[in-house]
């Protein structure tokens, strides 16, 4: 059974693909005939854990058809290569892109999974030259290898970061100006774009004030949902999960975090 799919106590996710793309988004499968909000996002847009997601939320108070594109663990990298989300986007009348972190996207120093974008593929030689001590060969995900090399050596792990700043800059910009339709920047975390510059265990970790001003010009509006510390403290209240997921549960934004999201997205989306 796929981690997207009905565990014992969880949530079914329906998940579902669309046209030929082959990224798995959560469910049900909705038509896109009619008019409809397209939301492009990693597993915040997703939901994981949480019945009804901001997406679901917004299109209870706009009465717009309202179709989640979020992929689990997805970055940039999913909507920047994927050529059936650009013909959706077209398709679209207002095209919701949640910011996600550059931890999780291709670079000049790595490759990660075209899908899951959380996961590490391969280190390049630039990256293996730098940091020769290290056996790249240890590691499965992206935050596990930024968070050992940040520990091994943090004066070169500010070239890394530089990269993963500069990298994302460009792929949003790329990804903004494919976009045809009207296009709205959702910055959705716990922490400011000041509080997440520095901090790699953010929710947007790596993403800066300075990063968001290079690519919010593209976008037709910028929508800024800092999670309300009374949402953050409530936790996993309301969330669905077995007790095998607790753990990654209280890593998760929950049902109060996703109606703050919403709220802040509905005036510009009626």
């Amino acid at each position: 059974m796929s981690i997207e799919s009905l565990g014992p106590g969880g949530l079914d996710y329906l998940p579902c693909r669309y046209g030929n793309s082959k990224v798995l988004f959560r469910g049900p499968r909705r038509s896109l005939d009619g008019p409809f909000v397209a939301f492009f996002g990693g597993t915040i847009t997703y939901g994981k854990f949480v019945q009804t997601p901001f997406p679901d939320l917004v299109e209870q108070a706009i009465g717009t058809t309202c179709v989640n594109f979020g992929s689990l663990n997805g970055g940039v990298d999913v909507f920047a290569t994927d050529p059936y989300l650009r013909d959706v986007s077209g398709m679209a009348q207002t095209t919701v892109i949640q910011i996600t972190s550059p931890r999780n996207m291709s670079n000049r120093f790595y490759r990660v999974h075209p899908r899951r974008n959380d996961r590490f593929v391969e280190a390049s030689s630039l990256l293996r030259a730098i940091y020769r001590e290290v056996d790249f060969a240890e590691f499965n995900f992206t935050n596990h290898m930024l968070s050992r090399l940040q520990l091994v050596s943090p004066e070169r792990f500010e070239t890394v970061v530089e990269e993963l700043q500069t990298a994302w800059v460009a792929r949003m910009r790329l990804v903004l100006s494919q976009i045809r339709g009207r296009t709205v920047l959702l910055w959705a975390g716990r922490e400011t774009p000041e509080d997440s510059a520095q901090d790699l265990e953010a929710d947007l970790g790596l993403v800066s004030r300075d990063m968001i001003n290079k690519v919010s010009e593209l976008a037709t509006q910028y929508v800024e949902a800092v999670i309300s510390p009374d949402a953050v403290q409530a936790g996993t209240e309301g969330m669905v999960f077995n007790d095998m997921d607790a753990p990654a549960a209280r890593t998760m934004l929950g049902p109060f975090a996703h109606r703050e999201i919403a709220e802040a997205l509905v005036p510009v989306l009626t």
